[in-house]
């Protein structure tokens, strides 16, 4: 399961081109071995999740009252939306079944099969 291909916001990183050439280390890559300093790190989402252990804030228990994803949800542009809806689906689907969809996706999120 590629875990480190998913931000912790919900967008999936796996079929980003800039991340495959390395020219991105995304959210999650070189804070486990400390090339990175998360302190230093700007992104609140990834601070929070990434401080408390989680894989993505769908880890979280305490996400459904979480005033830093409101806030990055609400943000203007469809994309954001699309990444809370991510978590709401690692939530109810578990990571294996968002990888296998996700897999399809041309983008950093897409649609869901339908219930």
């Amino acid at each position: 399961m590629p875990i480190k291909e998913l931000g912790c916001c919900g967008a999936y990183c796996g079929k980003c081109r800039t991340l495959k050439e390395h020219s991105c280390k995304g959210c999650k890559l070189g804070y486990e071995g400390g090339e990175r300093d998360i302190a230093r790190a700007r992104c609140r989402i990834k601070v929070c999740c990434i401080g408390k252990g989680y894989n993505s804030c769908a880890d979280c228990p305490d996400i459904s009252k979480c005033e830093i994803i409101d806030e990055f949800s609400r943000k203007k542009g469809y994309k954001y939306g699309k990444y809370r809806e991510a978590l709401r689906f690692i939530r109810d689907h578990g990571y294996l079944k968002f990888f296998e969809i996700a897999d399809a996706w041309k983008n950093a999120y897409g649609k869901y099969p339908k219930e």
